[in-house]
């Protein structure tokens, strides 16, 4: 039988078939094996084959077969850090949650969610969360950040889960789509799915008075139906997001601005970091790339351990 991963708890993996009737599904032993470089062989939005145990009236199933994926988001994990972690599988566009304050979203975390979903071809929109809580000197830094990545070519849309600012733009974006919502522990996901589809009422807590927004209680990535048939994948808030399995005469290339630029540098094998006559170094000098994103480029390059799992 066939069917695709709504949640996914440690052993237990919630699968619905094609009908819509729910499973609670084990992992075949050697489905673990041959994926030990995973904290999670499966994922939620996988589509897979299981069998029913015991009997045809048992709710219970084991997970023979993960189908191929078209793309997933993947990172490192933090508790084992010689393994990675998907979020989430089979996804046709990646919202990623901003926040400039309650929490801070850097631009180093958001460069690292953009390589890896530039890496897999996941669409991504940029939110930039909170609108009604920022005063206006927030609102200046913001708008800064903003201009950064429409200037690259990124979609950002300003959102409030508490006014509803621009939540029919979302709906809009996600009409017949898979949608995987990603981003810091509190910066508003499972409160921007809710404005989406209230009857969700995906649980937040800890209102606060500063900034009138839940802190999220998502433990696990889930997988939720929701009207004008779309699907959207809420995620549990991360610290951070180390990158993995790239070489890192990659890396340039999922920036868009050092892409379209590289081979105008005098070596091919440019890493844009002590060569001579680099372009890409010519072009942060005089303005026309943005500093923080050379700098976040420039640690990865040389801080990051790129691809430890073989």
């Amino acid at each position: 039988m066939r069917g695709t991963v709504y949640k996914s708890t440690g052993s237990w993996h919630s699968v619905k078939n094609n009908e819509g009737v729910e499973f609670e599904c084990r992992i075949k032993g050697r489905l673990r094996l041959d994926d030990l470089g995973s904290t999670n062989p499966i994922a939620v939005g996988d589509v897979v084959e299981f069998d029913i145990e015991n009997n045809t009236d048992s709710r219970n199933g084991i997970i023979i077969k993960v189908h191929d994926r078209k793309n997933y988001i993947l990172r490192k994990s933090v508790n084992l850090s010689k393994q990675t972690q998907i979020l989430a599988a089979n996804i046709d566009v990646l919202f990623l949650v901003i926040t400039i304050n309650n929490p801070v979203t850097t631009t180093n975390f958001i460069d690292r969610f953009l390589i890896t979903s530039n890496a897999y071809s996941i669409d991504t929109v940029l939110l930039f969360n909170k609108m009604d809580s920022y005063n206006k000197d927030k609102m200046i830094q913001l708008d800064k950040l903003v201009n950064l990545y429409e200037n690259i070519g990124y979609k950002c849309i300003k959102v409030s889960a508490i006014t509803g600012l621009n939540i029919k733009e979302i709906i809009s974006l996600i009409r017949g789509k898979t949608i995987m919502f990603g981003g810091h522990s509190g910066s508003g996901k499972s409160s921007i799915i809710n404005c989406i589809n209230p009857e969700l009422n995906l649980k937040i807590r800890n209102i606060s008075s500063q900034h009138l927004q839940g802190k999220h209680t998502t433990t696990y990535a889930e997988l939720f139906d929701i009207d004008f048939g779309a699907r959207v994948i809420d995620t549990p808030g991360i610290k951070g997001f180390g990158i993995v399995n790239f070489e890192k005469n990659e890396i340039g290339d999922f920036f868009p601005e050092f892409f379209q630029n590289k081979n105008k540098c005098k070596f091919n094998n440019c890493l844009h970091i002590d060569e001579p006559d680099c372009f890409i170094k010519e072009l942060v000098s005089s303005n026309k790339i943005n500093i923080s994103r050379y700098e976040n480029y420039k640690q990865i390059i040389t801080q990051d351990d790129l691809k430890y799992r073989q």
